[in-house]
């Protein structure tokens, strides 16, 4: 098979286990995602739901966002780690997108990854979310599965990211992204994945798996 036909064998089986997907963040924005995406980093989805919760209650859009006191965001936020970064970062995201973009986000990666905290990956995740617009955010978990299949060679998520890009339908790149997050998770874990229960194993070369 040519890569392109083992990139879509490999989603079609994902795809038959998980279906299409949605982002596990709670939002009701896009500011919201940008919000709750900023303080994922490093912090489980599950925690991530309950501090955004108290957050949304006090500052639900850029505007109050922009209002808040960078102490009060902090002290709401601590549960996620890194709360004295994350605080100055969604403040001073908030302040830019309502005096630069009339309190609405960005809808493109090069406004996206100006803002303050917005990487590539967290700029693909509100594109494709949020906006319908094609993008593939490359996590741990999809860096970890596309090396371990033996689809890539690399551990630079820029280089996965374009490599998908090249082999995958546009149209399939947000959804891809969720079904591999979903295996990482579900079955293909770092630590101990579950070879012998696994849909995709005879795709999957196994890189650097303990025999």
């Amino acid at each position: 098979m040519t890569a392109k036909e083992t990139y879509l064998k490999l989603y079609r089986q994902l795809f038959a286990l998980y279906g299409d997907c949605v982002c596990p963040l709670k939002h009701d924005s896009p500011f919201q995602l940008l919000a709750a995406v900023m303080l994922s980093a490093q912090c489980r989805d599950e925690r991530v739901n309950l501090v955004t919760e108290k957050l949304f209650a006090v500052a639900p859009d850029a505007v109050t966002m922009s209002e808040t006191p960078v102490e009060e965001i902090e002290k709401i936020i601590r549960p996620c780690g890194l709360s004295n970064h994350k605080s100055r970062n969604l403040h001073e995201c908030a302040g830019i997108i309502v005096a630069q973009f009339n309190g609405e986000v960005p809808q493109t990666m090069e406004e996206l990854t100006k803002l303050p905290g917005i990487g590539r990956k967290s700029a693909n995740v509100l594109l494709g979310n949020c906006f319908g617009i094609p993008g593939f955010p490359v996590d741990t978990h999809v860096n970890r599965l596309l090396n371990r299949i033996g689809m890539v060679k690399t551990t630079s998520p820029e280089a996965i990211e374009a490599e998908v890009n090249r082999q995958v339908p546009p149209e399939l790149w947000t959804n891809f992204s969720h079904l591999l997050i979903q295996h990482g998770r579900q079955v293909c874990s770092s630590r101990a994945p579950q070879c012998s229960n696994c849909t995709i194993s005879e795709i999957c070369k196994k890189v650097n798996v303990k025999k």
